[in-house]
């Protein structure tokens, strides 16, 4: 996010181990640098709240010794729009023979494709397989194996991509690309009154992009191209009477009206821009269980 480029210090970009096993023809990418997050106070907190809510996840972690939140230091998932396909990849400590186990254990069946041991649920449509350096990667079936691959032979991605990849990883801890238009990878549902005018306006959204970027004030941003600039500022409009309207009902819950004080949207020629900036307190207090109303008034800050 060019914000946080401009107000925070360049972190380490997407590692390039992850990249080579995207498929070339990707139209989406997101990122988490976990390390980099759970450095900040918010960061650990979104990790524990985590801990504490995910009990598959805490059984995982009991059960094989791999905990995803403390094991992981970064995660990457990438798409080419197909339907029920996609790729997961991630760099981290893994102790394959005990996950190995206790996937077999659980019904997990197994396949070894070109040296390489692959996991996999019992109707064989989606696995994970652990790479050479400490990389997994986890998706459908055909999607892993086409991963082993390009082991051998990287991918070429598109030089375009790459390098939005490596400036949104380069500012923000956790970031998306989306190189198509949004509206093309999920069929439009049914709507009515103002949302009917926002769904048809949002078709217009060519791409987007956006990225987190944690610390003492947390910040976020999401940048949508649209057809031009017209249709960005009827977007920009509309989005902003969407606000205005939640706002006018957030008498009996904070919420939202914490959300919109930190909350910006405008179009900025054809592009339309989001931007919302609150110390991370109030992020903490919003996304505490059972928070909502006027319990934020006397919530105690963390």
């Amino acid at each position: 996010m060019a914000l946080a480029a401009g107000l925070c210090p360049v972190l380490p970009a997407v590692d390039p181990r992850l990249l080579n096993l995207v498929m070339p023809d990707a139209v989406v990418l997101a990122g988490v640098n976990v390390t980099q997050a759970e450095a900040t106070p918010f960061g650990q907190y979104v990790l524990g709240q985590l801990a504490t809510n995910d009990a598959k996840m805490q059984q995982l972690a009991t059960l094989t010794g791999f905990d995803p939140r403390k094991d992981v230091t970064e995660l990457l998932v990438a798409s080419n729009g197909a339907a029920k396909a996609g790729l997961a990849l991630a760099i981290g400590t893994f102790d394959v023979a005990t996950i190995a186990a206790f996937a077999t254990g659980h019904g997990a069946a197994s396949e070894t494709y070109s040296g390489v041991t692959i996991l996999e649920d019992p109707k064989q449509t989606h696995g994970i397989a652990f790479l050479s350096g400490a990389v997994v990667a986890a998706g459908d079936l055909a999607d892993v194996k086409a991963a082993i691959d390009r082991q051998a032979a990287a991918s070429t991605l598109p030089a375009a991509l790459v390098v939005q990849a490596n400036q949104l990883s380069g500012s923000d801890d956790a970031w998306f690309i989306c190189s198509v238009p949004p509206a093309s990878l999920h069929p439009a549902g049914s709507a009515t009154g103002t949302a009917t005018g926002l769904q048809t306006a949002l078709t217009s959204i060519q791409s987007a992009f956006g990225g987190v970027k944690f610390g003492t004030v947390v910040t976020a941003g999401v940048t949508a191209q649209a057809d031009n600039a017209q249709d960005a500022g009827t977007l920009a409009s509309l989005l902003q009477l969407l606000v205005n309207m939640a706002q006018m009902q957030s008498t009996t819950n904070t919420s939202v009206a914490t959300l919109a004080s930190g909350l910006t949207i405008k179009a900025s020629g054809s592009a339309l821009v989001f931007t919302i900036s609150l110390p991370e307190s109030q992020f903490q207090q919003l996304l505490a269980p059972g928070s909502s109303g006027s319990k934020h008034r006397t919530m105690r800050k963390m």
